[in-house]
C-alpha cells in the first residue's frame, strides 16, 4: 500500500514523547462486562508484547468487539484491571484513546465528504499541529494520493478498507485494535492490507486484530481465542492446536471446533 519512493512515517513515540513504554501494550485481567446482568466479557485476561500482532478470534457475539472497546476507552469495564500502552483501564481511558488506533467492522467515516476531507476532519479532531502533511503522509502511505478528491460513498470495499486505516494512522498511535477489518473485501484487498499490517508492526506497532478468515490468523505472530465471553485458549498457532488437544497436522480450523466443542457443555445456554 505505500507508495514507491516515499519515507514512511515513524510510528514508534512520533506524537507521544513522555509516554510509559511498556514491554506489554496490553495487560489486562479479569475485564468483565454485562449488559442486562449477562456477562458478554467475563474475566477475560489478555496480554501482548509491544510491536506484536495479536489475533483475536471467536464466533459471532463472542465478546471481540466489546472486549476491544474496553481496551480502547469507549467502554467502561464493570470489573477488571490492568493496563493499555501502560496506562490504567479505567483511569486513563482518555490518554488510551488519544495513543490507539481503533478501526471498526462498518466504515464509519462520511460518504458524502471525499478521502482528503474524512482525513482532514479526523486531524481536526486529534488536533494535530501539522495537519495538512499528517493527512498527505496518510495518503501516501495508503496510496491514496491519486483518488484524495473522490467522494468515500463511492469507493469500492477495499479502498474503503484503506481509508478507514488512514484515518486510524493519522495521529501517529502506538496500538492498533482491528475489529475484522477484511470483512466483504476482496483476496487482493486482504493481501495488501495484511502487507501493510506486518510493516507497522515492524515499525513498532503493536496490534490486536479480529478476523474469522484463517489464513490471516495464521500471518499473526499469537493468537487468542474467545467464546461465551471466556477465553479457551491463547499462544502460537501450533500452541493452540495443542491446547485443543489435537495434534501437531491439526488446522487451527480443526482446532477452534473442537474447543468451541469442549466449552458448550461449560457456557452453552439450557
Amino acid at each position: 500500500m505505500s507508495a514507491p519512493g516515499r519515507p514512511k512515517r515513524e510510528y514508534r513515540s512520533a506524537q507521544h514523547e513522555g509516554t510509559p513504554v511498556t514491554a506489554l501494550a496490553i495487560d489486562v485481567r479479569g475485564l468483565t462486562k454485562r449488559y442486562d446482568g449477562r456477562a458478554v466479557v467475563d474475566d477475560v485476561a489478555l496480554q501482548v508484547a509491544t510491536g506484536r500482532i495479536c489475533g483475536f478470534l471467536g464466533p459471532n457475539g463472542s465478546g471481540k468487539t466489546t472486549t476491544i472497546r474496553m481496551l480502547c476507552g469507549l467502554l467502561k469495564p464493570d470489573a477488571g484491571e490492568g493496563t493499555c500502552l501502560g496506562l490504567d483501564v479505567l483511569r486513563e481511558s482518555r490518554a488510551i484513546k488519544r495513543q490507539s488506533g481503533y478501526m471498526t467492522q462498518k466504515f464509519g467515516l462520511y460518504e458524502d465528504l471525499s478521502i482528503r476531507e474524512n482525513l482532514d476532519f479526523i486531524a481536526r479532531l486529534f488536533e494535530l499541529e501539522r495537519r495538512t502533511e499528517a493527512v498527505d503522509q496518510a495518503l501516501a502511505r495508503l496510496g491514496l494520493v491519486e483518488r484524495q478528491r473522490q467522494l468515500a460513498g463511492t469507493l469500492s470495499g477495499g479502498w474503503k478498507q484503506r481509508l478507514a486505516l488512514a484515518a486510524c494512522l493519522i495521529h501517529a498511535p502506538r496500538l492498533l485494535l482491528l475489529d475484522e477489518p477484511t470483512a466483504g473485501v476482496d483476496p487482493k484487498a486482504r493481501r495488501e492490507f495484511w502487507d501493510e499490517i506486518h510493516r507497522l508492526a515492524q515499525e513498532g506497532m503493536t496490534v490486536l486484530v479480529s478476523t474469522h478468515y484463517m489464513d490471516e490468523a495464521e500471518r499473526c505472530d499469537e493468537l487468542v481465542y474467545i467464546a461465551y465471553g471466556t477465553v479457551l485458549a491463547r499462544g502460537t498457532g501450533a500452541e493452540v492446536v495443542r491446547q485443543a488437544g489435537l495434534g501437531a497436522d491439526a488446522s487451527l480450523e480443526q482446532a477452534f471446533v473442537a474447543l468451541i466443542a469442549r466449552a458448550q457443555d461449560n457456557f452453552a445456554a439450557p
